[in-house]
C-alpha cells in the first residue's frame, strides 16, 4: 500500500491545504479498508509529562475526538523507533523511556491492525504540527476528557496502575 511521507508533503502543500487532503486520504483509505480487510500496523503512544499527565490529541481528520498520539508502521521498521518518529513528526519533540506494553490486533474499520502500545515520558513540550494533529493537551488519568473513545480509555488503562500513580523521577 502507497504510505506518502507527511512530513515531506508538509513542506509542498499550504496547511489547509495539507488538511483538506489528509481529510480525503482518511475516507479513502476508510473504504479501501472496509472493502479489502488490509494487514496493517501501528503504534499508540501513553506519553506522560513529569505529574503523570496523559497527552491527548485532536487529530484534523477522522472524528476529531480525544486519542492517543500514534500512527503507521512502514514495511520492516522497528515499532519503537516508529513510536518516536510519529510522535516527533506530529508533536514535534521527542519521548524517553519507551517501553512496550503490549502487542494487540484489532479491528479498525474492517481492517486487522496489529497495535504496539507504548508508554513513554515526554521529552519537551509537545507542539501540534497543525497539520495532522490540531490541539495536545495533558489530563490526568482519571480526569480523561468526556469526547475520548472506549478504545483509548483501554489502552489508557493497561499502562500498570503504580505507573499511573507515578508523578516522575
Amino acid at each position: 500500500m502507497l504510505r506518502l511521507n507527511p512530513a515531506a508533503l508538509a513542506g509542498l502543500l499550504p496547511a489547509p491545504l495539507h488538511r483538506l487532503a489528509l481529510r480525503l486520504a482518511n475516507r479513502v483509505r476508510m473504504v479501501w479498508w472496509r472493502r479489502w480487510r488490509p494487514d496493517i500496523a501501528g503504534v499508540s503512544i501513553i506519553a506522560r509529562d513529569g505529574q503523570g499527565r496523559v497527552l491527548l490529541v485532536r487529530q484534523t481528520y477522522g472524528s476529531r475526538a480525544w486519542v492517543l498520539p500514534g500512527g503507521g508502521l512502514d514495511p520492516g521498521e522497528d515499532p519503537a523507533l516508529a513510536a518516536a518518529r510519529e510522535f516527533r513528526e506530529e508533536l514535534g519533540c521527542g519521548l524517553s523511556d519507551i517501553t512496550l506494553l503490549r502487542v494487540r490486533t484489532e479491528p479498525l474499520h474492517g481492517a486487522h491492525n496489529t497495535v504496539h502500545l507504548f508508554a513513554a515520558r515526554l521529552a519537551g513540550e509537545p507542539r501540534p504540527d497543525r497539520r495532522e494533529v490540531a490541539e495536545a493537551r495533558l489530563f490526568a488519568p482519571d480526569r480523561l476528557p468526556h469526547d475520548i473513545s472506549r478504545r483509548m480509555r483501554r489502552r489508557i488503562a493497561e499502562l500498570p496502575a503504580a505507573d499511573l500513580k507515578d508523578k516522575g523521577r
